[in-house]
C-alpha cells in the first residue's frame, strides 16, 4: 500500500522506471501491468468502484471480488483501458513512447513499431491516452500571463490574419517567468477572437487577479473587464516585431507547429486539433522533469482516473460508407491487435 507522500511526491526508480531499461525490467509481462495499474488506482487499498465498498480479495486472474456487493471488478473496468482487447503490456509501451520522446510518436510510426494490426487500432489508442492527459481541475495559469491567437492549418489562398479562412483558430496562455523565462501554457481551440468567447477562455484557464499581457486586439478589453490587470501592447507603431513585444506565446505557437509537421507531417484533421494540442500541453509543462519515466507515470494515472471513450467517440467526422466498403472483407484481413510484447521465440533465432 502506497503512502500519500508517495502520490503526491512519486520517486524515480522507486515510483516509476527512470528509463527505458527499468521501464523493460519492470513490466515483463501483463501482471506486472495489471499490478501497477492497480496500485495507481487504488494506492491506499480496494475501492469498489459500484458500492464504494472498502473490503475485497484479489482472485487468481488479478481481478478483485468486492465483499459489499458481491461484484467482480477488474482494474480496468470504467477508465481508458474498458473493454481493450490490445494487452496492457502494448498500452504500456505505446505510453513510453508517448512521454519519453520530447516529440511523442505518430500513429503511423506507432503501428510499425510495436505491429498493430490495422493503422486505426493504433489511432484509437494514442487518442484514448490523449483523452487522459488533461486533469479535471488542473491548477489555473497565474502571475503574468501572456495571451493571444495562432492558426493551425496549411497555406491557403485568401485573406490574412485573424480572419483567414479554412483555418483552426487557437487561443495561447503562457506564463511569464523573469527574467527570461516561461512556465506552463494552456492551449485551446476557439470560434472566434470576440470578447465572450476570450473571456470564457480566460476564466477557465488563468487565475483572476492575474497580469494579462496582450497585443493591441480591442476585443480583450471586454473580455477582461477588472477582473484581471491588463497590459496592452500593440505591435502597430512599437516599432518592434511581435515576437519580441510577446515572446512566450509566440515561442510555444511556433513549437506547436513545428511538432505537428515534423511527428504528424501536418496530417491533423480540424476535428481532432484539441487532442493534439492536449497532447502537447501535457509534455511542455512537464518539460523539466528530471526523468521522462515521471510523464509516463502521470500518464498512466490520469488514464485509470478517466472514464472510458468508445471509438464512435473518437471519429467525429466519420462519412457513410459506399457499397463497395459494405462489402464483407476476407477473414485473414481481420484486424488485429499484437498478442504482446512478450514473444515466445528460439533461443538466438538469428543462428
Amino acid at each position: 500500500m502506497a503512502s500519500s507522500t508517495e502520490i503526491l511526491y512519486p520517486r524515480a526508480g522507486k515510483d516509476y522506471p527512470r528509463n527505458f531499461a527499468e521501464f523493460l525490467a519492470w513490466f515483463p509481462d501483463e501482471n506486472a501491468c495489471r499490478d501497477y495499474l492497480d496500485w495507481l488506482r487504488w494506492p491506499n487499498g480496494f475501492l469498489c468502484p459500484h458500492c464504494a465498498g472498502l473490503q475485497g480479495w484479489r482472485l487468481t486472474d488479478g481481478c478483485w471480488w468486492c465483499g459489499q456487493c458481491r461484484c467482480r471488478v477488474s482494474v480496468t473496468a470504467g477508465t481508458v483501458f474498458h473493454r481493450s482487447q490490445t494487452p496492457l503490456s502494448v498500452w504500456f509501451a505505446a505510453a513510453w513512447l508517448m512521454t519519453a520522446a520530447k516529440n511523442g510518436v505518430s500513429a503511423k510510426t506507432l503501428h510499425r513499431l510495436l505491429g498493430f494490426g490495422s493503422y486505426q487500432t493504433a489511432w484509437a489508442l494514442l487518442h484514448r491516452l490523449r483523452s487522459a492527459m488533461v486533469r479535471p481541475g488542473r491548477e489555473r495559469l497565474s502571475g503574468v500571463v501572456e495571451v493571444n491567437e495562432m492558426f493551425i492549418g496549411g497555406v491557403r489562398p485568401g485573406k490574412r490574419g485573424r480572419g483567414a479562412a479554412g483555418k483552426v483558430l487557437v487561443a495561447v496562455a503562457v506564463e511569464q517567468i523573469a527574467p527570461m523565462g516561461f512556465g506552463r501554457c494552456r492551449l485551446q481551440v476557439i470560434p472566434n477572437t470576440e470578447s465572450a468567447t476570450l473571456r470564457t477562455f480566460l476564466q477557465e484557464h488563468v487565475e483572476l487577479g492575474s497580469h494579462i499581457l496582450t497585443d493591441g486586439l480591442s476585443a480583450y478589453s471586454g473580455a477582461i473587464l477588472t477582473d484581471y490587470m491588463h497590459n496592452s501592447r500593440p505591435v502597430k507603431g512599437s516599432g518592434r516585431k511581435a515576437h519580441e513585444l510577446l515572446p512566450g506565446v509566440h515561442r510555444v505557437a511556433s513549437l506547436v507547429k513545428r511538432w505537428l509537421l515534423g511527428t504528424h507531417q501536418g496530417a491533423v484533421e480540424a476535428d481532432h486539433v484539441q487532442a493534439y494540442l492536449d497532447e502537447f500541453t501535457f509534455r511542455f509543462n512537464r518539460r523539466r522533469s528530471r526523468a521522462r519515466g515521471m510523464l509516463f507515470y502521470r500518464l498512466l494515472q490520469y488514464a485509470v482516473q478517466s472514464n472510458p471513450v468508445p471509438y464512435k467517440a473518437l471519429v467525429k467526422n466519420a462519412s457513410p460508407r459506399t457499397d463497395e466498403e459494405k462489402k464483407p472483407k476476407p477473414t485473414n484481413s481481420r484486424r488485429t491487435s499484437p498478442p504482446s510484447l512478450r514473444l515466445q521465440v528460439s533461443q538466438h533465432p538469428w543462428r
